[in-house]
């Protein structure tokens, strides 16, 4: 399981500090990146599953959002007051606001985690989608070569029907062309191999697709016995 990704924006150190030595109490911690605000606005935004921002100035709040991403998890821990949070998630459907209380880093690990976790179940689902198209079109090339497969051993029996003629009279053809039609024979009959080991697999997946004839035998309904 990939190691989720952590990036701590605050003026606060201490913020900062006390979050991160929470963090790293856990059984799976996540790779945590710690950044003040000055620095982070001079370089490029990067790609985190989620970013806490921690006590900041409040004309910086909305400048920190914009430059992330409107569909990563964020989580705002701050004294902001209700109002202005309010118009923050109108801007930002995804942001928590976390506040300042006693009790602020126990609820912000519990907040946190679950976040992570719908990261994580995002990433599953993202790549099982990609696997089941990925299947799909094996499926679609599977389904072409199988109606083809008449098609192609009449290709292969012409050839190698051909080729075998030729070779009936080999002093007809000089050294190179003998050794050419050699080849194609030799080929043709590995194509051949590939085509049948084609055909046994597909009547493999089929038969492995079918019901046992056990399974497909309804069971006999109980006659009830007259005393």
């Amino acid at each position: 399981m990939k190691t989720a990704s952590v990036l701590i924006l605050t003026d606060d150190s201490e913020f900062a500090r006390l979050l991160s030595s929470c963090w790293r109490t856990e059984r799976r911690p996540p790779a945590i990146t710690v950044l003040d605000l000055q620095i982070w606005q001079a370089q490029d935004a990067g790609v985190y599953d989620l970013t806490v921002i921690g006590p900041a100035a409040e004309e910086n709040l909305s400048a920190m959002l914009s430059r992330l991403n409107p569909s990563a998890a964020t989580i705002l821990c701050n004294a902001s007051g209700a109002p202005e949070i309010q118009q923050l998630r109108t801007r930002y459907p995804r942001l928590l606001h976390i506040p300042l209380r006693e009790d602020w880093a126990q609820t912000l690990l519990l907040v946190a985690g679950e976040s992570l976790r719908r990261v994580e179940a995002g990433r599953i689902a993202r790549q099982a989608l990609s696997q089941a198209a990925r299947s799909e079109r094996d499926a679609v090339l599977g389904r072409y070569m199988l109606e083809m497969k008449h098609s192609v051993n009449n290709a292969l029996t012409s050839i190698l029907g051909n080729a075998e003629l030729l070779l009936l009279e080999p002093g007809q053809l000089s050294a190179q062309s003998l050794q050419q039609i050699k080849t194609v024979h030799h080929m043709s009959l590995r194509l051949n191999e590939i085509m049948q080991r084609f055909s046994s697999l597909a009547s493999e997946i089929r038969d492995a697709e079918t019901p046992s004839q056990p399974e497909t035998e309804e069971q006999p309904s109980a006659v009830p016995v007259r005393r």
